[in-house]
C-alpha cells in the first residue's frame, strides 16, 4: 500500500508497542487541513475479534503516548482513535489474505486508464492482490501500487428480529 512517510513511520512507531496491548494497528491516515491536521489511528484486537468502545478508550493512551513521542505535525493537530468500521481498511498482505472471498474497494495508480475498481477479493499472496469484476474478468494489484482498498460493507435489513 502506498503511504507517505510520515504515515509509515507512525504506524512503524505503533506497531512496535502494539503486540504488548494485544492489539493490531489496522491503519494510520493524516487527513485534514495545514491549519487542522487530524492522525487517524484505527485498531482492531490482535486475536482477530472485535474490538468494543470501551476497548478502544482503554487503548487510546498508549497510542497517544507513541504519536506525542514522534511529534509528526508541527502545531497542534487532533488525534482520533477508532475501530476500523465496516469498511474497514486493508493495508497488509496479511490483511488481504484474511478477507479473500470479501468484497472490496480498491484505488491504484491508473491501470488502462482507469484507478478505481470493485469486485471480490479472489486471491491474495506475498506480492499481489488479485479481484475479480462484475463481469468476470480478474486483475491483479502488486500491492506497492494500491492506494487504497477498503472492504465493502454489507448491510442485512432481512437478518433482524422479526426480519422476513
Amino acid at each position: 500500500m502506498v503511504k507517505s512517510e510520515l504515515e509509515q513511520g507512525i504506524i512503524d512507531a505503533l506497531e512496535a508497542v502494539a503486540p504488548e496491548h494485544g492489539m493490531d494497528i489496522v491503519d494510520v491516515e493524516l487527513t485534514g487541513a495545514t491549519k487542522a491536521p487530524c492522525v487517524r489511528v484505527r485498531i482492531d484486537r490482535a486475536d482477530g475479534a472485535g474490538i468494543t468502545l470501551d476497548e478502544v478508550t482503554a487503548q487510546s493512551r498508549w497510542v497517544s503516548d507513541v504519536v506525542e513521542g514522534l511529534d509528526p505535525v508541527p502545531g497542534a493537530y487532533t488525534l482520533e482513535v477508532s475501530s476500523p468500521g465496516m469498511a474497514r481498511p486493508l493495508r497488509r498482505p496479511s490483511d488481504f489474505a484474511r478477507f479473500v472471498g470479501s468484497d472490496v474497494e480498491l484505488t491504484t495508480t491508473a491501470v488502462e486508464g482507469r484507478r478505481r475498481f470493485s469486485g471480490s477479493l479472489v486471491e491474495a499472496d506475498e506480492r499481489t492482490a488479485t479481484l475479480e469484476l462484475e463481469d468476470g474478468e480478474r486483475v491483479s494489484f502488486p500491492y506497492g501500487e494500491i492506494k487504497k482498498c477498503t472492504l465493502k460493507p454489507v448491510f442485512d435489513f432481512k437478518g433482524g428480529k422479526g426480519g422476513k
